[in-house]
């Protein structure tokens, strides 16, 4: 089985360059065409060009999305498990001390 896999992969890795480049080209020009549509108007910017589009693309993945390897950062929605479960094993007169501790706190 490893060994169809090794075929397989040495079939595919010809096409992982080509498509990576056609992607990072896709997303430069959604950018550009997005920025060219909707920055001059909203607030009298320039247009700009495809290599710039991708270089604005690459600087705001860096700042604030990094680019999904390793599953993301930071929790997911709803908070770490160990506290819901701890929550839900509370009593109501817990839950309750629980509230007003935050509320003090939060305001």
């Amino acid at each position: 089985m490893n060994n169809d896999y090794n075929k397989h992969w040495k079939k595919m890795r010809f096409l992982f360059l080509p498509l990576f480049i056609a992607g990072a080209f896709a997303l430069s020009a959604l950018v550009m065409v997005l920025w060219n549509w909707l920055m001059p108007a909203l607030f009298n910017l320039g247009s700009i060009s495809i290599w710039q589009a991708g270089g604005l693309f690459i600087l705001c993945r860096v700042l604030f999305g990094g680019f999904g390897f390793k599953g993301g950062r930071g929790r997911k929605y709803g908070g770490p498990p160990a506290f819901k479960e701890k929550f839900m094993n509370m009593n109501e007169d817990e839950k309750q001390a629980f509230k007003e501790q935050w509320k003090q706190r939060c305001g």
